[in-house]
């Protein structure tokens, strides 16, 4: 038995079809991709020293955590790029004219998986689309926006002042929630948008790929935050 889904091509739907229990790779390359910025933000803060001095071994165990992490991440990356591309050279008459090789993205992915991962959800997103969820990952956004605001003006206050515990504080509060959820919601959000918005089609894994940069520069992620958070009112009328 067979069901048939439906993706955003421009404002046009290109019906794409698959067997009950197939396993959607692309949703699984999402999700991997996901995982990396918690991942690589543990190695971050175990490089960084920043762990508890009186637990013996946490800041190796973070560090090693880290870099197994990435690369069981870069490995799982690599292998649902490949089966996802060999599915879609499979479908030619809802893939159009894109025949992805699933090697060359495959060797791509291990090479760069944050990187190819998302190129490759952009280019996929623009036959297929990505399934909308929830409407309410906006609330997301802009809380991660507003920590991070509230954060980066916390630490200036805390340099101004000498006060090294505002700091640690107000950096890790604004980097977990940034690093943790901050790509999802803006990813989702953006699939809920270019399906159900008026007139914008956002590319969901562009924002997920611009995200994924911001969280190496507050400033940046808070613009981007704020401009997507402007264009998504203008085009559904919320928030």
């Amino acid at each position: 038995m067979a069901r048939a889904r439906t993706g955003w091509l421009g404002s046009r739907m290109t019906p794409v079809r698959s067997s009950v229990g197939d396993i959607d790779w692309a949703r699984l390359v999402e999700r991997l991709l996901y995982l990396f910025p918690p991942v690589i933000g543990v190695g971050v803060v175990g490089l960084l020293q920043e762990a508890d001095p009186g637990v013996p071994g946490l800041q190796r165990g973070l560090v090693l955590f880290g870099s197994f992490g990435y690369t069981l991440l870069t490995l799982g990356v690599a292998v649902a790029v490949v089966l996802d591309a060999r599915k879609v050279r499979r479908r030619p008459q809802a893939s159009g004219n894109w025949k992805p090789s699933p090697w060359l993205n495959g060797l791509l992915s291990l090479a760069w998986a944050p990187a190819a991962g998302v190129v490759y959800l952009l280019r996929r997103h623009r036959r297929f689309g990505t399934p909308p969820g929830w409407s309410g990952w906006w609330l997301v956004v802009a809380t991660s926006l507003v920590t991070t605001l509230v954060g980066t003006a916390a630490a200036a206050i805390a340099v101004v002042f000498a006060l090294p515990g505002l700091f640690v504080t107000a950096v890790a509060i604004a980097g977990s929630i940034a690093f943790g959820v901050f790509p999802i919601a803006i990813h989702q959000d953006a699939a809920y948008v270019c399906t159900h918005g008026n007139g914008w089609r956002p590319n969901p894994a562009f924002y997920l790929g611009a995200a994924f940069v911001s969280l190496f520069t507050p400033p940046l992620q808070a613009l981007l935050a704020g401009y997507y958070l402007l264009r998504r009112h203008r085009s559904t009328g919320t928030p």
